[in-house]
């Protein structure tokens, strides 16, 4: 049997699973980090341990059979996501601007295209004490256990 190529594999080995979309989409870049078709949403619906914050999924939550999402975040200066923690990783991309992760006890700078890997479990806040919006891709697994949120002291 002739082995498929890895580009064959998605129609060759297996089929797309039911419900899932079977359109291929172009979510166009526009200017101020925007995508056409994607929807500009608040961090999260609630809570006070955030401030600034932006998210755009971009794929992942739209009927595509991914595994993952593709999410854009933004936190403008000043601004930073929740203190967490939680059993699943992600990996988070920089695009815009600069800032800073907290990882446990230690902080990293990010710039534009480092990659950071979260692990699992990590404490993690992402933040901004510069002049201009830290812009960055985040892909995470679509089933993910619930953030666990870290109080400060």
């Amino acid at each position: 049997m002739k082995r498929p190529l890895s580009c064959e594999f998605g129609s060759a080995l297996s089929p797309r699973p039911r419900g899932h979309s079977k359109k291929n989409r172009l979510y166009r870049f526009r200017e101020g980090f925007r995508w056409s078709g994607v929807r500009v949403e608040r961090y999260k619906r609630q809570g006070d341990d955030f401030k600034g914050v932006i998210r755009q999924v971009i794929a992942g939550d739209k009927g595509e059979a991914l595994r993952f999402q593709l999410r854009y975040f933004e936190i403008e200066p000043g601004g930073y996501s929740s203190h967490e923690w939680h059993n699943h990783e992600h990996v988070v991309v920089c695009v815009r601007g600069r800032g800073r992760v907290k990882l446990g006890k230690r902080s990293v700078k990010m710039e534009f295209l480092d990659t950071l890997y979260i692990a699992p479990r990590t404490p993690h806040r992402l933040y901004n004490p510069y002049d201009e919006p830290f812009g960055f891709f985040c892909i995470v697994n679509s089933k993910r256990d619930r953030p666990k949120r870290i109080r400060e002291r």
